[in-house]
């Protein structure tokens, strides 16, 4: 099946927990595969632009447990940071991937770090950390302070969701206000974004991340990897857009504690920079894969 101008492999691999689906554009090519690792939690893969850079390496995606084209967990306790760290790791060994540069979006970001200080696999030969959610303290401080940007009935509402636990059309409102401004900022949505908001596995963000987009209640709530980024070794690459949900100061300070990490900042874009500012992104990249 035709991937723009490369060739797509789509297939699953049986893993402890169930099929997970992957796909790979420029399979033949010798670069050093990159694995993209979406975010979410419960979010599937969007291969738009990130594709584009298979005209140099394989480029692979996966849909994680419960998200995409994937199966769903049997249990939605599996839905783990942990058991989401082991998928990773049977994805790369049984993709048979002897190396490769893992990219992490999002949440995706905070996945390939725990599974690169857990696992500590020798076959991961960098890092992309793309808009990255490293700590829950430092996503809520970030949260806290563009929300209180918002109009004040705006964040009325926030409040008293959050306080009532009810999340309504109201809340919705907002939180499409806050996509604007800090997500997407390039209106309108891409019709094939709108498609991916609406495929979100909610039982998954729910167990991961709670029911309110601006607190953590979930099981990510305790989530920190900011005292261990010293132990990252690799060479790491972080992006983020100018407008992003998370701080650009928070971004440097993942990068200084990171031994070998270095950062590129997308002007006029937000969370979603890959996608609003495809030309720049791909140069950024580019650069930094080879």
């Amino acid at each position: 099946m035709p991937g723009g101008a490369f060739e797509v492999k789509e297939g699953f691999i049986e893993t402890e927990k169930g099929r997970i689906w992957y796909s790979v554009y420029g399979e033949d090519k010798k670069g050093v595969p990159l694995l993209v690792v979406h975010g979410g939690p419960g979010f599937l893969s969007m291969p738009q632009v990130i594709k584009d850079l298979a005209d140099e390496r394989p480029v692979y995606f996966y849909d994680q447990l419960g998200c995409g084209k994937s199966d769903k967990a049997e249990n939605p306790e599996e839905y783990s940071v942990e058991n989401y760290v082991r998928e990773l790791d049977e994805v790369i060994r049984d993709i048979g991937l002897s190396e490769v540069i893992l990219f992490g979006h999002s949440w995706g970001a905070g996945l390939v770090c725990s599974h690169l200080l857990d696992m500590k696999p020798e076959v991961v030969k960098k890092l992309v950390l793309s808009s990255p959610y490293l700590s829950t303290p430092k996503w809520e401080e970030d949260m806290k302070k563009l929300v209180s940007k918002l109009p004040e009935s705006m964040v009325e509402i926030v409040r008293k969701a959050e306080e009532t636990n009810e999340y309504g059309e109201e809340y919705f409102g907002v939180m499409m206000e806050f996509y604007k401004r800090h997500m997407y900022t390039h209106i309108p949505f891409p019709d094939y974004l709108m498609e991916a908001f609406g495929a979100i596995n909610q039982e998954v963000y729910g167990m991961l991340w709670g029911p309110s987009e601006f607190e953590i209640t979930g099981k990510l709530k305790s989530f920190d990897l900011s005292p261990r980024l010293g132990e990252i070794t690799v060479p790491v690459l972080l992006i983020c857009g100018d407008q992003d949900e998370m701080d650009v100061r928070t971004i440097r300070d993942f990068q200084m504690a990171i031994p070998n990490a270095q950062m590129a900042v997308i002007p006029d874009a937000g969370h979603m920079n890959h996608l609003e500012k495809p030309e720049i992104f791909k140069a950024i990249a580019r650069d930094f894969l080879a």
